[in-house]
């Protein structure tokens, strides 16, 4: 078989999509190969294929259980021998799949960087012809990285004590031009074909939100998106406690994950969410690396995660089957001291030399700071991510809540003038709060304590609202005309371009929204809800869609496997639009191989073809 006649069989896809054919072109020519894909681009395809086209046996590198669980299941289910050697499996299962592997069972095996070194795994990669090392999540390698994990060093190790050097192949979703570097540093790539297929996910929307009551902001959400599943990620394991335990009081099917669980309860939620018998999972961010669930329709994030790639990495388990879904992340200012603390008190680092650990945790301050500018922009938010991983766009992008909100260009010299004068006059000792009760004229205890009812600036803005002045003062940071202190109190202090303001008189504009559109979002929502529902299907076909889930749902209850590796929502919705009516017009859906139309497929042509008889 050719790797198109793979595609089909085994995966069910007619064509590559954009790059997949050249990274995977790359590792049959025997060349280092070096991919960094969007979450859901199809990156696992770009060494599962080769591996099945090369001889000898694929080690894929990869950093959780969960995710070679997942991964290894998928394969198997598509008919590909596939196996994982992790620690949760017991001595016997270890050795059994051990034994297996020496006779040739699996061309793919996926291994947990920490066995690497360890003398049963050497005895066993030393006398085995290993084609490929594939690095997945290869961001892991690196100390500028966000997850960075020591354990990932082995891989080189490893890679030089085998007999025959093989072809080492590296991917990841996440990663800045420092990271890319440092993966092909590390690793010792040779000569390597790199390929950026870009980071942008068209079908999802970006939302920043910060309501007075985030709580119900969430339930909200959930009660105008019945029956889907998503994630609702939140900072501490404490606010997950707290908000599973309401939406449950509340009558939702939610269920937990955080590594204060038991490892049994956590396997349990896990299954749980996975095999969609509780559609919403309440998360730390312990939860999803490696969760390939194709029908996650939102992620919520209750809170700021600390930097962009952990949020763009979290928000990518929204819509890995390309069909729409929605990424919201509700906003408050106390989240910055959260994160700011954990930056203070991160153990993940203590291998590193002083220096480096000062180095790495300056670099974690700087992506929460360009993190919370996230939450202040009036730009279009895809854009602001794209920029920030190097990419450069129109500034507009129609699918999310700032290109979809109307603004009004608004002069607010005055109001600049007046903060930073404040700032200056107080000698650069308070923080933001501060500031703002003084400009307003607040009369508090606090206030009084500071003498700042004595500041010339004392009530000077007294009409404006504080949520106005609070986006001002936000702007005035994001262009960098003030500063904030990284220390624990996040003092206000003025910068090099503070003078163009106090003392040049530059104007200063910035977008806002206009008032009314608070009115109106909450229309534009359901719109946008209906407008994704099952792919904009007519009515019969919606009816169509939920027989094809409950068929799906009852085999995946009798196969005990997760609904979306029989198929996918896209193949439902592609077998939807299509209605096919015998095996050859089955087999040009999109996700439908041999396999598993051999599996499953007259099942789903019966369905269809009762379906169309109540319709008629």
């Amino acid at each position: 078989m050719d790797k198109f006649e793979i595609l089909k069989k085994y995966f069910g896809y007619h064509s590559f999509r954009d790059s997949q054919e050249t990274l995977i072109d790359s590792i049959l020519a025997g060349k280092d190969t070096l991919g960094i894909m969007p979450t859901g681009a199809g990156k696992s395809l770009c060494f599962q294929i080769p591996a099945l086209l090369m001889e000898g046996i694929t080690l894929v590198i990869s950093p959780l259980i969960s995710l070679m669980k997942d991964q290894v299941g998928a394969l198997n289910q598509a008919g590909i021998h596939a196996a994982y050697l992790n620690s949760s499996l017991t001595v016997n299962q270890y050795y059994k799949a051990l034994g297996l592997a020496k006779q040739g069972r699996y061309p793919i095996i996926y291994v947990a960087p920490e066995r690497l070194v360890t003398e049963e795994f050497l005895d066993f990669a030393l006398n085995q012809r290993i084609a490929m090392v594939a690095v997945d999540e290869a961001h892991c390698v690196s100390q500028w990285g966000q997850d960075f994990r020591p354990s990932y060093l082995k891989i080189v190790e490893f890679i030089r004590r085998l007999p025959k050097r093989p072809v080492v192949s590296a991917f990841t979703a996440t990663a800045t031009k420092e990271v890319r570097d440092d993966i092909m540093d590390i690793l010792m790539l040779q000569d390597p074909t790199v390929v950026t297929t870009g980071f942008d996910r068209k079908n999802l929307y970006f939302g920043v939100m910060a309501p007075k009551d985030r709580y119900g902001s969430i339930r909200n959400y959930l009660e105008c998106h019945p029956g889907e599943s998503g994630i609702i990620y939140c900072l501490t394991r404490k606010v997950v406690e707290e908000v599973c335990g309401r939406l449950r009081q509340d009558g939702f099917v939610v269920t937990r994950y955080h590594a204060g669980l038991s490892d049994q309860e956590r396997k349990e939620n896990q299954d749980d969410f996975i095999y969609d018998r509780a559609p919403v999972m309440v998360a730390t961010n312990a939860f999803g690396m490696g969760i390939d669930k194709s029908n996650v329709r939102f992620v919520l994030h209750y809170g700021m995660p600390k930097n962009m790639e952990a949020y763009y990495q979290e928000a990518g388990r929204a819509g890995r089957d390309g069909e729409p879904a929605e990424c919201i992340l509700y906003y408050a200012g106390q989240d910055v001291i959260t994160n700011q603390f954990f930056i203070d008190h991160n153990q993940d680092n203590q291998e590193l030399d002083e220096f480096t650990r000062a180095l790495v945790q300056e670099r974690d301050r700087e992506r929460l700071r360009k993190m919370t500018f996230y939450c202040f922009t009036n730009d279009c938010l895809r854009d602001y991510i794209l920029r920030y991983f190097g990419e450069y766009g129109s500034n507009y992008c129609g699918n999310c809540k700032n290109c979809l909100t109307q603004f009004e260009t608004v002069d607010v010299t005055k109001q600049a003038e007046i903060l930073l004068g404040c700032v200056r006059t107080c000698r650069q000792r308070y923080g933001v709060n501060v500031i703002i009760d003084t400009v307003r004229g607040a009369n508090t205890a606090k206030i009084r304590q500071y003498r700042m009812n004595e500041n010339p600036y004392y009530a000077a803005l007294a009409k404006e609202p504080s949520h106005r002045l609070r986006q001002v003062l936000n702007y005035l940071m994001l262009q960098e005309y003030l500063a904030v202190t990284k220390d624990e109190y996040a003092i206000v202090k003025l910068t090099g371009n503070s003078r163009r303001i106090l003392e040049e008189g530059e104007t200063v504009v910035m977008k806002m929204a206009k008032e009314q559109e608070k009115a109106v979002q909450g229309k534009e929502k359901k719109e946008r809800k209906s407008s994704a529902l099952a792919g904009n299907l007519s009515e019969a076909g919606e009816a169509l869609f939920e027989k094809l889930r409950t068929l799906r749902t009852r085999i995946a209850r009798e196969e005990k496997v997760p609904p979306y590796m029989v198929f996918s929502d896209k193949t439902l919705l592609d077998m939807c639009r299509k209605k096919p009516q015998n095996k050859t017009e089955m087999m040009s859906v999109s996700g439908v191989g041999e396999f598993k139309y051999d599996k499953y497929g007259e099942r789903f042509l019966e369905c269809i073809k009762e379906a169309a008889g109540e319709e008629s």
